[in-house]
């Protein structure tokens, strides 16, 4: 799925790198320790350590690269996509389309999400990079509009943060092909669409101004 790397140092860790994630995949995060990993690998303990110093640092890694894919995915496809809706419903598919055979491992991973200082939690200061990333392909993707400015700096937490809910039930949907997510994607894009008819409205500008300093207060969004 992703693009090997070039040099022998990067393919070392790429290598790594795979063959941590197929371990995790098959045996589980708890279960696969750094020593099962090096050996799979073919590569000395000291040598996995060099480039992963724990197995949290791989998961990072797999962090960054879905959100590489992901970026590279959109990217491609934008350019032929002129209207707000089909590069919304781009970007949930798209990522739907990445973490599809990744839930088992995920569902693993977001017991981390309740605690802030954990390096793996999807909502921690580890990850904020990441999520500034996902939120600028909700920007993308939002820029073809005609709006307001206070809304254009709204727009992308807020699709964010449907995004996350959106996750959160893609990984307990036992539905075939998790097809319920898909719908729910599809509902959650046509609500978006009727929410910025009426958020776009001028005399909803007070309104849009009292969410954007509570964000901001809060530290989600700067104003």
């Amino acid at each position: 799925m992703f693009k090997k790397a070039a040099t022998k140092g990067e393919t070392t860790r790429q290598q790594i790198l795979d063959t941590a994630l197929r371990l995790f995949r098959e045996r589980g995060f708890d279960e696969a320790t750094m020593r099962d990993i090096a050996s799979e690998a073919g590569v000395s303990l000291g040598n996995a350590y060099y480039y992963f110093p724990s197995k949290e640092a791989i998961v990072l890694a797999y962090y960054d690269l879905v959100q590489t894919e992901h970026a590279r995915r959109v990217h491609e496809l934008f350019p032929e996509q002129k209207d707000f809706k089909t590069r919304l419903l781009t970007v949930l598919h798209t990522k739907l389309d990445i973490l599809k055979d990744d839930r088992p491992l995920l569902g693993a991973l977001f017991r981390y999400t309740g605690q802030p200082d954990h390096p793996l939690s999807f909502l921690g200061s580890t990850a904020k990079s990441l999520q500034k990333q996902c939120s600028d392909l909700f920007a993308e993707a939002i820029s073809v509009e005609k709006i307001p400015d206070d809304l254009r700096t709204l727009a992308p937490t807020l699709l964010w943060a449907m995004h996350m809910g959106i996750m959160l039930y893609f990984l307990y949907d036992k539905s075939a092909h998790q097809q319920r997510t898909r719908k729910l994607v599809n509902g959650a894009v046509e609500f978006c669409m009727m929410f910025l008819s009426l958020a776009r409205n001028p005399l909803a500008r007070p309104i849009r101004k009292r969410v954007i300093n509570l964000l901001s207060e809060s530290g989600l969004v700067e104003a």
